[in-house]
Order: C-alpha cells, then structure tokens, then sequence
C-alpha cells in the first residue's frame, strides 16, 4: 500500500485541498465526526470551511467535532488555549453548540475530564475524518514521544519541544500537562489528514517519509492506517522526492 501523498504549492493551495477533502466527508456523511487539531497548520482549512458555512449552512447541520486535544491549566478564554482558536475558528462560525465536545483545560479533576471525553468518543464515535498536525518531535494531538504511548485520551506528559510550541508564546506561565486523545482513538479513525506546512517541519517530515515506525516518533504509526493523506507544502518538503 502507498499512502497518497499530496504536494501543494504553498500553505493556502494546501489549506483548499484539506477544506475540500473535508466538505466531501460531509457530502457522503452528513453527520461527520471531525477530529479537529489546534496550531497554526490548519487554521486557514477552519477559516475556509467557515466561508463555506456562510454560503451553504445546510451543509453543516450535522456536523460534530471533537477537539484532539489541549493544554492543561489554560482556560477557555486564554488565547493560547486550543479551546479559543476552535470555539472561534470552527464551532461559532460553524454554528455547532452541542455538537462540539473536547477536553477541558481548566479541569479540577484532569483524569476524570479524559474519562469523560473517552466516554463521549465510545458513544459517538470512531472518529470518521482527523485533521492532525506534525509536532517538531513527531508528536501528533500531545502523544509525545517515549518507550511506550498510551491508547486513549489521557494526560500527558509534555516535552521541551512542546512547551515551545508558538501557541504558548504569549501565556503567561507553562502548561503542567496536556490532555489528549490516544494514538488507539486517532487510529481508529476512517481516515486521517496529516497537514505538513514551513521550512521548519522538513526535518520531522523527512524522518516521516522514512517509513520507521516507532513510538519515538508518534507520528510514524500513521503508516499503520489503511486510510490517510499526507498534504504538505513546497516549503516542507523542498528537496524531498515525493514518488514514493
């Protein structure tokens, strides 16, 4: 099996092909579990699904999105918080009250906000499309790299690299955890959207591409799935010989 991969020209080109990937999910399935990540990378694909909202809203009225992930200890409110960029980006301008659910980073019982995400995945899910980003240290949601990772949605311990993330630039203290869902639960998923965009993704993109899998780089198991893409731009992948 060869993973499609997807080469744009820049990250706007790669932001309408994930928005149209998408939309064509919704087409097939009206009622559509979209797993959706925070970060710079996808947040041109939201803006766009959002036009499109404003034109078609029909589309939409089904539409559920479970948040991938969050730092632990942010509020809702806080900008740097994954809850802001979606509640804003993606579940207001989308119009999805309900049918929006994810982890809470202001939880006073950390473990029992990942019980009660876990529980509403068993009920509703699997997720049928994941849009998911590619961390400098191959971490994908907040699974980060270590001997062993963990199946659904847990607390986790986060890496130097993470902390650095540029989401936190403007927090005002660290995150002492994150909450995200399990690399069993993106897995499970019926297809995944791995967007990759910037010179400073081409050298985690360039250890993807090598085909190892190892839970020291997370986002190798998505060579595990029968179904997904890779869409990247040319600032990620210059240099790179894409036919594989």
């Amino acid at each position: 099996m060869t993973t499609p991969i997807q080469l744009s020209d820049n990250h706007e080109a790669m932001s309408r092909q994930a928005a149209e990937r998408i939309l064509r999910g919704l087409a097939n399935k009206p009622d559509l579990l979209l797993c959706a990540a925070g970060g710079s990378t996808p947040l041109r694909t939201y803006q766009l699904l959002a036009e499109s909202h404003a034109l078609k809203p029909a589309t939409f009225r089904s539409l559920r999105v479970v948040k991938l992930d969050e730092w632990g200890g942010l509020g809702g409110e806080t900008p740097g918080s994954c809850e802001a960029q979606l509640r804003s980006h993606l579940a207001v301008p989308l119009n999805l009250q309900e049918r929006y659910f994810g982890f809470q980073g202001e939880a006073s019982d950390p473990e029992a906000d990942c019980a009660r995400v876990r529980g509403r995945l068993e009920t509703e899910g699997p997720i049928d499309l994941c849009v998911l980003g590619l961390g400098l240290n191959g971490h994908v949601g907040m699974n980060e790299p270590a001997p062993f990772l963990q199946p659904t949605a847990h607390v986790a311990h986060l890496t130097e690299t993470s902390l650095n993330h540029p989401m936190l630039a403007n927090t005002r203290s660290r995150p002492p955890y994150g909450l995200t869902l399990g690399m069993a639960e993106i897995l499970a998923s019926r297809e995944i959207l791995l967007l990759v965009s910037g010179a400073n993704k081409r050298e985690p993109l360039r250890r993807l591409l090598r085909r190892e899998i190892t839970t020291g780089f997370p986002a190798s198991l998505l060579w595990l799935h029968a179904h997904w893409t890779l869409l990247c731009d040319r600032d990620a992948a210059e240099g790179f010989d894409l036919k594989l």
